[in-house]
């Protein structure tokens, strides 16, 4: 019988945050020096959010919001962002996030940050698991 992954093993541990009154300018490089298109937003060490890449995008873009890359990450970011508990079922996130048509979920563990699940990692985690039940076949024409 397969077995399915749990949204621990699917989900990128401990990733980065910022502080909600920290500047767009800084998400936006935090963003682009490790290659991430969300970003856990705090206040005071607690989770209260997310800003993406497509957020500041829309700001700073052809026709950017005046000196938007100096407007505080508060004015950007997602407030009431899906959180989900490390517990729940990857099956249940997954359907949720398809439902919803977003594209990350903050998973916390007794309230903590513990990481973030993106559809990036739910296409990685799914190719992997197909792959191990039906391994390619290299030799084939």
């Amino acid at each position: 019988m397969p077995v399915v992954p749990s949204l621990s093993a699917a989900m990128t541990p401990f990733p980065y945050s910022i502080e909600i009154d920290e500047r767009v300018s800084s998400a936006r490089a935090m963003m682009t020096e490790h290659d991430m298109r969300h970003l856990p937003v705090t206040d005071e060490g607690k989770l209260v959010g997310v800003i993406t890449d497509r957020d500041i995008g829309l700001a700073v873009g052809p026709s950017p919001i005046p000196e938007a890359e100096d407007l505080a990450i508060r004015a950007l970011s997602v407030l009431d962002a899906y959180s989900i508990d490390i517990a729940t079922p990857l099956r249940d996130v997954l359907l949720d996030m398809a439902d919803r048509h977003i594209g990350s979920a903050l998973v916390t563990k007794r309230g903590k940050l513990a990481g973030i699940f993106t559809a990036t990692d739910a296409c990685r985690c799914f190719g992997e698991y197909l792959n191990a039940q039906s391994p390619r076949n290299n030799d084939a024409a």
